[in-house]
């Protein structure tokens, strides 16, 4: 037998999935790490936590699979986009905690480059809206705030990164600077359409051009890890959602997939068409196969899996995420709780980094079980704004069936509520795991163990399809109800 090792590194955990040349689980490794909050509005991560977590479950998935590294034939790598890393490039040590995707301490630097009429050329080239949720200028804002970063970055001795390229530098000992083509789509410094770094932008932000790693295929050569006790190559990287897209085979134009975890994500494939939104949406790489692009639109949503975080770690009114659902079905039908979790701001399509959440229709009677409905439901209507917006943009969207995957998938609740808002199926596969799948089919099919894309979209199977049972007033009456209480919050 060969198999594969995925590492997933995800905003508040760190995963590894050992996969057989059938492309099924074998074992599981996960870590949980610390979150660092410094300042209202930031997030942080502690580089070391992010290897180590990994290195550590890597470990444990090989010994619990009864595995050792002469086993595994390739590695695929998947991870929380956006977030920045700067290290130095003889040691490998980073300079400050990264900035995670959610951190918005930016939002001053986007309003200054947006007073100076950057916007219009950030979004042409790079197909993203001038937001703090990018890693540019988070960069940027590492390189004016640590004590002699900009000198060093000039001097050519640091390294940036996405935590991809960090983990790719360390794997190998430092013998590989690189990044896939989705991961470099996300950072508003590449060029999506020529597939290259903007010269442009990066003068724009005085950001030298050394600091940047390699972009490569999503399947390629990154080089060769020797840190788990044999050398493995590193044949597959993408970022977590577009892996997920992946994962999920959505390789025809037209098809669509949401990942519910800390936010929600969702990618529609409009094959080798960037179509520009009209609707605040991003245009960005699904994939990159053998020289070619695929481009997606995309809707993402900060806030999902982290609201029942809030209401376990929080409020304290639940012990688990796993209470939630019968919470939501016990709620009194006669309140009409809603939740707007913009603990983080907006995102698509509203993009609206200094929003903050509320719950609007309290009553006295509200309690525990309603807090966890409207929570519940708030995942369901962001999605429904997305959904809507990629109709609105692309006319391919209009029959969508979305395929759905994440830790919140696994709520039958949830899932039959987003079929009930959107009025169309959900498809929830077989494998959740499709963020970790799509990294493993990535490796496993340069290494020539999976079948190509054709052959692995023939394997997708739906292990449930949740049809809409909410009569159309009834929607309508949720959602009506949800736009007041976005508004409310927007004009706060």
């Amino acid at each position: 037998m060969t198999y594969i090792l995925a590492l997933d590194q995800g905003t508040t955990s760190s995963r590894a999935i050992v996969f057989d040349a059938d492309m099924q689980v074998v074992a599981v490794g996960q870590e949980e790490f610390a979150q660092h909050f410094p300042a209202s509005g930031w997030v942080e991560h502690a580089p070391e936590d992010l290897w180590q977590t990994t290195l550590r479950s890597a470990r444990r998935a090989l010994d619990k699979a009864g595995l050792s590294a002469s086993d595994i034939v390739g590695i695929g790598i998947t991870n929380q986009r956006e977030t920045t890393l700067l290290w130095d490039a003889e040691t490998g040590q980073c300079l400050h905690n990264a900035i995670v995707w959610q951190d918005r301490r930016t939002a001053a630097m986007c309003d200054a480059l947006r007073a100076r009429g950057l916007e219009d050329t950030i979004r042409a080239r790079t197909g993203l809206l001038l937001d703090p949720y990018f890693s540019a200028t988070k960069l940027a804002w590492l390189l004016d705030n640590v004590p002699g970063a900009r000198e060093r970055a000039k001097a050519g001795t640091l390294r940036f990164g996405t935590v991809d390229s960090f983990l790719i530098w360390r794997l190998t000992g430092g013998a590989v600077h690189a990044t896939d083509a989705t991961n470099a789509a996300r950072t508003m410094l590449y060029d999506i359409h020529a597939g290259a770094w903007s010269a442009e932008i990066c003068a724009a932000l005085d950001i030298p051009m050394t600091l940047l790693p390699q972009v490569h295929d999503c399947a390629s050569d990154f080089g060769v890890s020797d840190v788990l006790g044999a050398p493995i190559p590193i044949l597959g990287v993408a970022g977590d959602q577009q892996a997920a897209t992946i994962g999920q085979a959505c390789f025809a134009p037209g098809m669509m997939k949401s990942t519910y975890g800390t936010g929600c994500f969702a990618l529609l494939n409009t094959g080798p068409t960037a179509v520009m939104s009209q609707n605040r949406l991003l245009t960005t790489v699904a994939y990159q196969l053998d020289g070619q692009r695929t481009y997606a639109l995309e809707g993402a949503i900060f806030i999902a899996g982290a609201v029942v975080q809030w209401l376990r770690d929080g409020l304290k009114i639940i012990g688990s995420a796993s209470e939630t659902g019968p919470l939501a079905e016990a709620a009194d039908d006669a309140q009409d709780l809603v939740m707007v979790p913009a603990f983080t701001g907006l995102g698509a399509p509203y993009w609206a980094p200094q929003a903050r959440g509320a719950v609007f229709g309290l009553t006295r009677n509200s309690g525990p079980a309603e807090f966890a409905r409207a929570a519940l439901q708030s995942v369901g209507l962001q999605t429904r704004d997305l959904l809507e917006a990629m109709q609105a943009d692309w006319p391919g969207a209009a029959d969508t069936v979305l395929r759905v995957d994440g830790g919140m998938a696994a709520s039958g609740w949830t899932m039959q509520f987003l079929a009930d808002i959107l009025g169309a199926p959900v498809d929830r596969p077989t494998v959740l795991e499709t963020t970790a799948l799509g990294a493993a089919w990535l490796a496993g099919m340069r290494a020539g163990i999976y079948p190509d894309q054709a052959g692995f979209a023939a394997t997708w199977a739906a292990e449930r399809r949740f049809t809409p049972q909410m009569p159309e007033p009834t929607r309508a009456a949720h959602y009506a109800r949800w736009q007041r209480a976005v508004q409310a919050v927007l004009t706060v």
